[in-house]
């Protein structure tokens, strides 16, 4: 539960712990003091989050305001908001050779007979290969490749059968398309291994590397960059009930710590990008909690990507059953995201997002 303080000398605080950032994105045409990773979206105030019994409490106040206040609440408080809004503000560095400068789409290739959104339409090797260069066609600047279906209710796929689905796929089109930037979506050590091998350059991980024991050290190893993301659970069971003491605060620590312990393996933050995972072990109040305070997750300091695309909170509000017909609601969800500064979108209508997000730019100024 959140309550609204009016005032940020209201604000319980008692140490570091528990507080947090949120830039408040303005339009194009506002007026910005300050942007998020160096990138298009502006901010102009903050809003301080606070840990309490029932949730958090949140007050907001123009920038210079909120380090006035932090400074009257001691060093600690004072180090940890300069800190965050350091982290807020810094340009991102390419992420695997790809400008962070403006939003950019990842094109989802499903090599599985059982995806939610698609069916197994592309479960062959030819009919991915040619959707994922359809995708790249189409404006995509990544390709996330993934040879096993984490929806609700999956059981995990033998590591022998997910190498098999997406090797081939990989290695075909990294000779049909130079410079194309894959990410392997798996869960597995030896998957990675071998995917980077075959010519991906990324490593998308929904547990976060915590599913498989030899992960963390498998891709401190090669070397690569990591997307995490997070995921209440197991696919399994993820969405039986899933609970919260206050969703985006909660997800925020678990990235940070996850964060951290990737940087102690010897990965550093510029290699690392975080996903909230919407959708894995959340209900669609946790989903639209967690989308209306995006923001709050570029106090990481990395890279932020969303995927949205199709998943079934958008068919609940929208009253749509049919996850291919949820194209309408993800474009919203995509253009809400990269409005509040989301680095990467994951979606699987490549053309359909990026007509909208050429759009979106232009009503913008240009500035993405």
């Amino acid at each position: 539960m959140d309550h609204i303080v009016t005032r940020l000398d209201d604000l319980r605080v008692s140490g570091a712990a528990g507080v947090y950032l949120r830039p408040r994105i303005v339009p194009a045409a506002g007026r910005v003091a300050a942007r998020v990773g160096g990138g298009w979206a502006g901010f102009d105030s903050l809003e301080i989050l606070v840990r309490v019994d029932a949730g958090v409490a949140r007050a907001g106040a123009d920038i210079d305001t909120v380090m006035t206040w932090s400074r009257r609440r001691g060093a600690d408080i004072r180090h940890h908001v300069e800190e965050t809004l350091a982290r807020i503000t810094a340009p991102r560095p390419d992420f695997a050779g790809v400008a962070m400068d403006r939003p950019r789409i990842m094109g989802i290739v499903n090599v599985t007979p059982d995806s939610f959104s698609d069916g197994g339409d592309f479960a062959s090797a030819d009919a991915a290969v040619a959707h994922a260069l359809d995708h790249l066609g189409a404006g995509a600047s990544f390709l996330d490749i993934g040879g096993e279906s984490t929806r609700p209710g999956s059981d995990a796929v033998a590591a022998d059968v997910e190498r098999d689905r997406v090797l081939p796929v990989i290695r075909r089109v990294v000779e049909a398309a130079t410079g194309a930037v894959i990410f392997v979506d798996t869960r597995k050590a030896v998957v990675m291994a071998e995917a980077v091998a075959a010519g991906a350059a990324v490593v998308n991980d929904i547990s976060a590397l915590t599913y498989d024991a030899d992960a963390l050290a498998t891709v401190a190893k090669l070397g690569v960059p990591v997307v995490l993301m997070h995921c209440l659970g197991d696919p399994k069971t993820m969405q039986h009930n899933p609970t919260y003491r206050h969703a985006q605060t909660d997800i925020f620590d678990t990235l940070s710590a996850r964060v951290a312990v990737c940087e102690e393996a010897g990965i550093p933050r510029e290699r690392i990008a975080v996903d909230p995972g919407i959708g894995f072990g959340k209900g669609i109040e946790h989903n639209l909690a967690v989308l209306a305070d995006l923001a709050l997750f570029h106090g990481i300091g990395c890279p932020l990507l969303v995927g949205t695309s199709r998943k079934s909170f958008i068919g609940r509000l929208a009253g749509v059953e049919i996850p291919r017909d949820r194209v309408p609601g993800s474009l919203a969800t995509a253009l809400w995201s990269v409005g509040q500064g989301a680095q990467i979108v994951r979606v699987h209508d490549t053309a359909e997002t990026a007509q909208a997000l050429a759009v979106w730019r232009g009503l913008a100024g240009g500035t993405a």
